[in-house]
């Protein structure tokens, strides 16, 4: 797994949570741009998640394959769950679930990057 990539993905998931929370604070609801942007951070996710699983298939490593396929699928998972009850709610909380969302997505990434460094 290419951890310059993950930790690309992880920081493109706090950006979309500090957007998200900006439009918290403001008192606004899920808009296109955030819209837009966690669709962006889900195509990053498909992307780790393929790269992950090739890795993880070529490797010696000694790594929790099972652990680390069930983060690469959660990590895939949520964002889209947390958009659609964040559109679904129309009050500022719906936007609040898709800072949750993503600030998870964020430490699931870090937390693949321990699993293929070993630190486990």
């Amino acid at each position: 797994m290419a951890l310059w990539f993950a930790w690309l993905v992880a920081l493109a998931s706090i950006a979309v949570a500090g957007y998200a929370a900006y439009l918290l604070v403001r008192n606004r609801p899920v808009d296109n741009p955030l819209f837009y942007a966690a669709a962006a951070l889900e195509l990053l996710l498909i992307v780790q998640t393929v790269a992950g699983c090739v890795a993880l298939a070529s490797t010696s490593r000694d790594v929790e394959g099972v652990t680390f396929v069930g983060y690469l699928i959660t990590c895939v998972l949520i964002p889209p769950a947390a958009v659609i009850w964040g559109v679904s709610e129309k009050s500022r909380w719906g936007t609040g679930v898709v800072v949750v969302g993503m600030l998870t997505v964020a430490v699931l990434v870090a937390r693949l990057v321990q699993l293929w460094s070993g630190h486990a």
